[in-house]
């Protein structure tokens, strides 16, 4: 019989060929990295363990200290399930227009969670937890996702690796959109050791104010602690309307049903696939599950 334990469960996520997708008369493939397959069901599963353990491990996280950090919903579901399972409190920040369904599943896990002003976005939610840090450290444990290193460590000795076995070694571009900047910086590390001719872009929204949730935009990406622009080959922009466009393309065509991001990111990647060599292998990255955005209406249109 195999016993599971949450927090050290490993799971190499599927790569899915999008066929509907890519350029197929001159060879060129679009694949997605099935990270809504991961047990807190987003690609934040692995950033969120990697920093538990490494709080456990290291002595910085005990039973009676509570788990605090700024999210915009996907990591905050992973704390909050790991949390449940460690018997540990959490208590997490987020602009007050993060999706309904993202802040019941925190609290189904009994997270507590404290809505900032969503015209802040996480910039106010990251001021208001550092502000509640600030006043009594000793009560908390702040993996702070933005500056902590085993953010993009995870991604860097994960999901790239796997990424590298799942194309046979024949990766040509990467695309993907940044948040914290841990998938993107992890993966495009890795793939710039591996073979420094792997082109690897991010995906951005056109404007400060989009709806693509979780993803920054261009200009708020230096901003980030550990986002170098410098790694980056180019930005792709992708408007919040094709991102909708690209999410109902991906559930109706190709059986997937994600979230907005991975939406956005596929579009992305299909820009990619237009201009690529032949031949090309793009992955990107299906960042999270859908049923977490049926509230913002994008599979009525």
């Amino acid at each position: 019989m195999d016993i599971m334990d949450i927090l050290n469960t490993g799971i190499c996520t599927p790569l899915f060929e999008l066929k509907s997708f890519g350029e197929p008369e001159r060879g060129v493939k679009v694949f997605g990295k099935g990270e809504f397959l991961n047990i807190s069901g987003s690609v934040k599963d692995r950033a969120a363990k990697a920093m538990i353990k490494d709080g456990l491990k290291k002595g910085l996280l005990t039973k009676d200290k509570t788990i605090i950090d700024a999210t915009s919903g996907n990591t905050g579901i992973a704390y909050a399930m790991l949390g449940a399972a460690l018997g540990i409190r959490v208590k997490l920040y987020m602009p007050g227009n993060v999706t309904e369904e993202r802040r019941r599943m925190m609290r189904a896990f009994g997270a507590q969670t404290v809505l900032t002003s969503p015209l802040e976005g996480m910039e106010g939610a990251y001021k208001a937890v550092n502000y509640e840090v600030d006043s009594g450290p000793e009560k908390y444990f702040y993996p702070d996702q933005y500056t902590n290193p085993k953010n993009w460590q995870a991604h860097y000795d994960g999901t790239a690796l796997e990424i590298l076995e799942q194309t046979g070694g024949r990766l040509t571009h990467f695309v993907s959109g940044t948040g914290t900047s841990g998938t993107f910086m992890g993966c495009t590390k890795r793939f710039k050791e591996t073979d420094p001719g792997i082109v690897c872009c991010n995906m951005t929204p056109d404007s400060p104010f989009h709806g693509i949730e979780g993803v920054k935009y261009e200009r708020a990406l230096l901003e980030l602690g550990f986002y170098d622009p410098q790694i980056s080959d180019g930005s792709i922009t992708v408007t919040t309307e094709t991102a909708y466009e690209y999410t109902r393309r991906l559930s109706r065509q190709e059986g997937l049903f994600v979230g907005i991001s991975a939406g956005a990111n596929v579009a992305a990647a299909q820009e990619l696939a237009r201009t690529a060599p032949d031949g090309s292998v793009i992955v990107t990255v299906l960042c999270d599950v859908g049923c977490r955005y049926l509230s913002t209406g994008v599979w009525d249109g």
